[in-house]
């Protein structure tokens, strides 16, 4: 039987870039947008490549009972979930004399809030399959700058909040991993992705990073990952 991946913000970028990874190599992957239709069109783009093994949710993260839902909806799809990526993210920059209360507010409760609905309404099943749950979160959650107070925040908390989830249900049989991009190639913040992108991150790298985890004796848990470009224009 093909293993399950639920992959928050799957519909472009990173999360797209993960379920591309993981589909080619067999896994069956649910992956959620907050409509519906973008949901199912990038399903169908990977169902391209191989068929039925995509299914497209709608959910806000940012809403428990919108991830519970999405949650059930999948193992009601595909019978289980095996893993877990807790992706979806936006960015909001701006010095703390500029940053509007309400772009505060999306940034942490999309990606700090996000991550804790995440778990919450999938460790159950996590622990019925002796899942993963992986968190993207960043090196801004290590490495503040300026006008990242927001983005710095949500970030910083991720990785404190994934450390602890990881403590929490270990004991369940549940291994939990945060990953730490540097400069990754997507569509964040408006970004346009561009051949001047080829020397960051590429979102398959980032699937092949879980793929790997994946594959990796239980016994083991790389708990928290940083990962940078090689080879940043800085060095070149």
């Amino acid at each position: 039987m093909s293993q399950t991946a639920f992959i928050t913000g799957g519909t472009k970028g990173i999360g797209f870039g993960i379920a591309q990874v993981l589909v080619k190599a067999g896994f069956n992957v649910c992956i959620t947008g907050r409509r519906l239709d973008s949901a199912e069109r990038a399903a169908e783009k990977l169902n391209s490549i191989h068929m039925d093994a995509a299914y497209g949710v709608e959910s806000d993260v940012r809403s428990l009972s919108s991830q519970i839902n999405a949650v059930k909806k999948c193992v009601e799809h595909f019978g289980a979930i095996d893993i877990f990526v807790a992706n979806a993210g936006v960015g909001h920059f701006a010095s703390i004399e500029e940053m509007d209360p309400e772009k505060w507010k999306e940034t942490i409760d999309t990606n700090l809030t996000g991550v804790f609905n995440s778990a919450k309404a999938s460790w159950e099943i996590l622990k019925e399959s002796k899942g993963y749950f992986i968190s993207i979160a960043s090196l801004a959650g290590t490495n503040f700058f300026a006008k990242g107070c927001a983005y710095n925040a949500s970030k910083f908390g991720v990785v404190g909040l994934t450390q602890s989830i990881m403590l929490d249900l270990r004991r369940h049989r549940i291994r939990v991993t945060t990953i730490m991009p540097g400069s990754v190639t997507s569509h964040f913040n408006g970004h346009t992705p561009s051949e001047e992108d080829a020397w960051k991150i590429q979102p398959e790298d980032i699937g092949e990073m879980i793929l790997n985890l994946s594959k990796l004796n239980a016994r083991t848990l790389p708990s928290k990952i940083e990962v940078r470009p090689t080879m940043p224009p800085s060095v070149q």
